[in-house]
């Protein structure tokens, strides 16, 4: 395993990240802790949650996830090898379906306060290595939406969510913070309040980059690099798109795409198209496609962790695995070829 500095602190996170927002939804306590006991064993230590996991967000199953590594943290004895994330929720009209979640997320002091009072609670833990925003109170173009129309409406301005988080670390409950679903003039908003205020910087960003959406290139990934603002990319194999599991039309029983139409994001013609180039690329070089589109990831110089996710075993030994891949430059001059004809197809 290879890892990276988080941001300029002194935390040291692996390039392969485990995502968590399956459990509790399609795997069970003891899948999660088969996982976990896996990831740590190859050399993973990152492990990213949220308040609001698992998803889809219902109000019977909020708040699982945190609950099921809470009781493996517990059980195992192992929360000082695990640079444990989480995140407080944004507003409910800018995602749907999570206002049951206090009442009605917003990013203010006492909500923010609380959210985190839960998670710790729920994991076990008095203390978070990583806490992040995990989608902005103002109306921006993330989940899905790469053009931007300014509607106003920015509800709790972003200087009253940073001074939440500064006392946090403050207290000792959090050692950083990030954000995620975010723009590049929310992470520049964020680094200047920091430093006029004298608030706690930004480690990371937790946004969505894969092969069919790398939209994070245009105005992130330069930001991400000189301001040491790292990226923590969630969705790199595009809700599995990118495996080939879907491919023609197939709809696998118990695969996310098959369960949840509210990722119908990942789900169009044009992302079709572009996943058909991969898999035969994939082909052709004689490379597992989840591995080709994971070691993708993980080469990138902006990326600080690839958070990956797994249903299974299986699945989650391949994905870790793709750390060993090096991709040559004749295969990545042929990525960006089949990106130049189907450019970002799933934002």
């Amino acid at each position: 395993m290879e890892y990276r500095q988080l941001g300029d602190s002194d935390i040291e996170v692996s390039v392969i990240g485990l995502g968590t927002m399956t459990f509790g939804e399609q795997n069970s306590a003891a899948d999660a802790a088969a996982q976990l006991d896996l990831a740590l064993e190859r050399g993973v230590n990152f492990v990213d949650a949220a308040e609001m996991y698992p998803v889809p967000p219902r109000p019977e199953t909020q708040g699982r996830t945190e609950e099921y590594i809470g009781a493996w943290l517990k059980a195992s004895g192992k929360r000082d090898r695990v640079v444990l994330a989480s995140k407080v929720a944004g507003r409910g009209d800018q995602n749907a379906g999570v206002d049951h979640l206090r009442g009605g997320p917003r990013l203010d002091a006492a909500s923010v306060r609380a959210a985190l009072e839960g998670s710790l609670a729920r994991l076990g833990t008095d203390y978070l290595d990583l806490y992040q925003v995990h989608w902005p109170e103002r109306r921006t173009n993330f989940f899905g939406h790469l053009g931007y129309r300014h509607l106003g409406d920015d509800g709790i301005a972003i200087a009253e969510t940073l001074e939440a988080l500064g006392e946090l670390v403050r207290e000792g409950k959090v050692r950083q913070i990030g954000i995620s679903n975010e723009t590049p003039w929310g992470v520049l908003e964020y680094l200047r309040l920091a430093r006029e205020a004298g608030l706690p910087r930004i480690a990371s960003i937790q946004n969505p980059y894969n092969l069919l959406n790398r939209s994070f290139e245009v105005g992130l990934a330069e930001i991400a690099i000189r301001e040491r603002v790292g990226l923590l990319a969630y969705s790199p194999l595009a809700f599995g798109l990118l495996t080939g599991k879907y491919a023609g039309g197939a709809r696998p029983e118990g695969a996310r795409l098959s369960l949840f139409p509210r990722f119908g994001r990942y789900d169009n013609p044009q992302a079709a198209a572009a996943t058909e180039r991969y898999l035969a690329l994939a082909a052709e070089a004689g490379v597992d496609p989840a591995k080709l589109a994971l070691a993708f990831v993980n080469q990138q110089p902006f990326v600080t962790s690839n958070i990956i996710g797994a249903t299974t075993l299986e699945q989650l030994e391949t994905n870790i695995a793709s750390i060993d891949l090096a991709l040559p430059r004749e295969l990545r001059k042929a990525l960006d070829a089949i990106h130049l004809q189907h450019p970002n197809p799933a934002p």
